[in-house]
């Protein structure tokens, strides 16, 4: 059963955030303000008197794992070198002395980017790591020669509470590298953002005027399918589907426009989309459950292409008329940073509220702390 009015129970929901969720996520503009002021600039110049690498890989898994598609989505379609995001223990054949790697993880302790880490040392590629000072990763860059360490703190949060500790070095390690020109008020402009965006959409306001709860109970109650505009609504989208996956234990599918339009949309003509819901008079719902809909949500960026933005009234028409509902999001600021931001907070809030209006601890996490233990067997 979803428990909306525990949504308006500041007690209630702090009791149920057993691990402090909410704060973390209203963290967000603190974490990259932190980041920011604490990074090593002798590093980074270090960084700034090599040339550009030919590639560049993004080493990291999970919550650690999406700073890498942050910084693509950043950079968009202007970046002068290949990007390439490794989510495994390898990588590319290609990756050598003429490449750099980029290994991040929040812990330091993430199984496979230590051993991509250690292959890129053992290949004689460039080097970079961003984690926990003191942890497994950092131990790996200083055994190989050349590697550079950026210790961050998460101060206990999870890696996915933590994006802005982890995401904003990496973005200066793209500006030290050239292949990133974002001048740091850029970082404090979209801080600010974070914070308005978190009082707006942060436990004390009410559910009546709070975008990310009605967001979080619409979530909740459905099967969420997630789409961006763009590769800053796409990366939003791929965020907030992992969120959701995280924070309420809800299965989502997310893709990008246009791309999803020559797939997923055909989902809207099946058993699960509105226009498929049973007629049965007599099944008692509520001993059966939450009855389990798609509803569309489109994250989208303000810099669309006007083709994708056509798109978007057609698919509209289309969810229309097979009852399927439809929540538009719209990106806000100006630079990438903050458009990006703009989209993520609210869903990050969102995804949060939807576990625990499902009764759910948000930062239980035991079916992968089960994986790992097997793993150790």
């Amino acid at each position: 059963m979803i428990n909306d009015l525990l949504l308006d129970d500041i007690e209630g929901m702090s009791a149920l955030d057993a691990s402090n969720m909410l704060p973390a996520v209203a963290s967000s503009g603190a974490q990259m303000r932190e980041a920011v002021a604490t990074i090593d600039r002798a590093l980074l110049e270090a960084i700034a008197k090599d040339e550009q690498p030919r590639n560049l890989v993004i080493a990291g898994l999970g919550g650690s794992g999406i700073g890498g598609q942050v910084l693509r989505a950043v950079l968009g379609h202007s970046t002068p070198i290949p990007i390439h995001i490794e989510q495994s223990h390898g990588l590319p054949g290609w990756v050598g002395p003429m490449d750099m790697v980029v290994g991040v993880s929040c812990s330091g302790m993430t199984e496979e980017t230590l051993a991509s880490t250690t292959e890129a040392g053992r290949r004689g590629a460039r080097l970079i790591t961003i984690g926990a000072g003191g942890s497994d990763l950092e131990k790996v860059s200083e055994s190989i020669s050349g590697a550079i360490h950026f210790a961050i703190d998460a101060k206990g949060r999870s890696p996915r509470a933590s994006l802005w500790t982890h995401a904003t070095p990496l973005l200066l390690v793209a500006n030290a590298l050239g292949i990133a020109h974002i001048d740091e008020t850029e970082f404090e402009t979209a801080a600010d953002l974070m914070d308005e965006l978190s009082v707006a959409n942060g436990p004390v306001s009410a559910l009546s005027d709070n975008p990310a709860k009605a967001l979080g109970l619409s979530c909740a109650e459905s099967l969420p399918m997630v789409w961006g505009t763009g590769m800053i609504g796409a990366t939003a989208a791929a965020r907030f589907m992992a969120q959701l996956a995280e924070n309420a234990k809800i299965p989502a599918a997310h893709g990008e426009l246009p791309e999803v339009g020559h797939n997923q949309i055909v989902t809207f003509d099946g058993v699960l989309a509105g226009a498929g819901s049973s007629q049965d008079i007599f099944r008692d719902r509520e001993t059966e459950g939450i009855e389990r809909k798609i509803h569309l949500f489109i994250l989208r960026d303000t810099n669309e292409h006007p083709a994708v933005a056509k798109r978007i009234g057609i698919v509209g028409k289309i969810a229309s008329d097979r009852d399927v509902p439809v929540t538009l999001i719209q990106a806000k600021g100006n630079h990438p940073i903050s458009r990006l931001a703009s989209l993520i907070i609210p869903t990050d809030w969102a995804s949060v509220y939807a576990g625990l209006a499902l009764g759910i601890d948000p930062s239980q996490i035991s079916t992968i702390n089960q994986l790992k233990a097997g793993l150790l067997s």
